[in-house]
């Protein structure tokens, strides 16, 4: 019930459209059971009536309902879908906007997030289209019917009421408590489905290299027909309400006829009712019967719901700042760490940067190297306050970071990975993702700075050639100089480069890295990298072994301190030998 009342708080901006789509809904089984009561009456009364002017006033109102009906079941529909769509549009941004904190300290699997931000919210139509509108226009409709039919009989509006409770009420009950559990067994499953659909899409060249693809195809099978198992249950109990639906409406019938058939004997009603009668409760029925279906899938909704509460109410690592300070002005920026200590469990695990001090002044060059796991990747995501430090402080200008909004933080930065996500759209596409109102110059200006100007000459449709998925249609070092080019676009003071040169050729890594002088010049710049190439351009090299720094100084320096730096160089120039 918690869950189903926070769904309804959503409905509160949409009030007056969905007050519209009542009404229009009650007046559409409104028109629809006096247009079928009203040609009963008509055809049972134009047997004995003398003279056919006296039904003029009926033939009218039948008539005017079968236009109303019309009009209200097709504005009823407009108003309530396009509210059910403008209600699920906001619910994605909602959904969206409280993940976007959490990234990328508790992200989900893809295609569990897919399937969160997709199939869920969309799954919540039920609830706002075939749950919330139905009940309201049924409650409705029961209190109509019970009126007309206390009319005749007090005994009818009963029966009539009963009838219109069991279908309604009876039977959805009876198919939610069959269904209890099915739902959030169905969205629990879909959203494993899908991601391992995802994993094995993005993953299908490393499943074929190493023969797996079979496991991965038996896996998806396996729970394919787990999935097929409860939705075959589902389908079983809707054909089991269909059939208690038409075994009520029939009893219900029935009913009516048998109470009002002596009361036409006696004649304490007119015979030339019956019809109208039994026709006004059959009609009456078009307002409860969706009412079983929607209590059988509002098990699956309220799951659906509860998935995307978890994402809201999962409390993000970084938090933004109450009332934040704005960015100094200047161009140039001083990036300092003092004292940093960080892990990223809390639960015992060991440190990955422990006690670290760096201070990169303005326009000054800062180079991180050192081992694989040595901690130096984790500098770069705390400058970008993907986490905080547990201990210790990171300053902007003497300034904490946390004290800065997060958006404005990260407007200064530059950064430029080995695994830098190119969209799957066009080169324009993805250079205006660093500056979305940067001109055709511009663009094109940064790209001959990249090294990519004669490259995008040669495209037959230039910048706005598609680049594919990952931007897979480009090798690896033209989608490493379209990450630069984005960079330079962007030209923001503060640059961090994580890895740039990793998984290139040597010819490749050289002229990435003439490339990346050209973007470090004038920026304060901290370069993690595990290849010491061209280290002498550095203003200062800081070796991390173990989440600590060992050893500092300039190229020179560390080359004659004879230490880890001094090791590393030296093995990696004997590959770069051999290579």
């Amino acid at each position: 019930m918690k869950i189903f009342l926070r769904l309804l708080r959503f409905l509160w901006p949409f009030r007056w459209r969905i007050a519209l789509a009542f009404l229009l809904g009650s007046l559409m089984v409104a028109s629809n059971m006096l247009l079928l009561s009203l040609a009963a009456y008509l055809i049972a009364d134009a047997a004995i009536v003398t003279l056919l002017v006296l039904l003029t006033v009926p033939i009218t109102i039948v008539r005017f309902m079968g236009v109303s009906r019309a009009a209200a079941r097709y504005f009823e529909r407009l108003v309530s879908h396009d509210t059910t769509f403008r209600l699920l549009a906001r619910l994605r941004v909602w959904t969206y906007n409280h993940l976007e904190p959490l990234a990328p300290s508790q992200f989900l699997r893809s295609g569990d997030l897919l399937a969160r931000l997709v199939a869920d919210v969309d799954e919540l139509q039920n609830i706002y289209l075939r749950l919330v509108s139905p009940i309201i226009i049924a409650v409705l409709i029961a209190l109509l019917t019970f009126d007309l039919f206390a009319i005749f009989d007090l005994r009818l509006a009963w029966v009539a009421v009963a009838s219109l409770a069991a279908v309604g009420a009876g039977v959805p009950l009876l198919s939610r408590r069959l269904a209890s559990g099915l739902g959030k067994r169905h969205l629990a499953l879909r959203g494993e489905l899908n991601a391992h659909i995802v994993d094995g899409v993005q993953g299908v060249q490393d499943l074929l290299a190493y023969g797996s693809a079979g496991a991965q195809v038996q896996k998806v099978i396996t729970l394919d027909n787990r999935l097929a198992q409860i939705q075959h249950r589902m389908a079983s109990i809707a054909g089991l309400q269909e059939g208690l639906n038409d075994l009520l409406t029939n009893l219900g019938l029935w009913g009516i006829l048998i109470l009002a058939i002596p009361l036409a004997t006696s004649r304490a009603i007119d015979s030339v009712y019956l019809g109208f009668l039994v026709m006004l409760l059959l009609a009456s029925f078009e307002a409860v019967q969706p009412l079983a279906q929607a209590f059988q899938s509002l098990g699956h909704s309220l799951s659906a719901g509860k998935r995307l509460f978890e994402i809201a109410e999962a409390a993000p690592v970084v938090v933004e700042s109450a009332s934040p300070l704005p960015l100094p002005a200047r161009r140039e920026h001083e990036l300092a760490f003092e004292q940093v200590h960080f892990a990223y469990s809390t639960g015992g695990q060991s440190e990955v940067l422990h006690n670290i001090d760096l201070c990169i002044a303005p326009g000054r060059r800062v180079a991180v190297v050192g081992p694989s796991g040595a901690g130096k990747s984790t500098l770069l995501r705390l400058a970008l306050r993907f986490w905080d430090p547990q201990q210790g402080v990171i300053r902007l200008d003497g300034q904490d970071i946390r004290n800065f909004a997060l958006a404005d933080l990260r407007g200064l930065m530059g950064v430029v990975t080995q695994d830098t996500y190119l969209f799957n759209t066009t080169i324009r596409g993805n250079l205006l993702l660093a500056r979305a109102g940067a001109s055709e110059q511009e663009m094109r200006q940064a790209l001959e700075q990249a090294q990519l100007g004669d490259f995008i000459r040669q495209l037959p449709q230039g910048l706005n050639t598609w680049i594919g998925e990952q931007g897979l249609r480009l090798s690896g070092g033209e989608r490493q100089r379209l990450a630069i080019a984005r960079a330079l676009l962007k030209d923001a003071p503060l640059l961090l480069l994580d890895e740039v040169t990793a998984n290139l050729d040597s010819a490749t890594e050289r002229a990435l890295l003439d490339v990346l002088d050209t973007l470090m010049r004038g920026r304060t710049t901290l370069l993690v990298t595990h290849r010491l190439v061209l280290m002498e351009r550095m203003d200062e090299i800081l070796v991390l072994d173990q989440g600590r720094i060992v050893e500092r100084g300039t190229h020179q320096q560390l080359l004659a301190q004879d230490g880890l730096y001094r090791r590393l160089f030296d093995i990696q120039n004997g590959i770069l030998a051999l290579s």
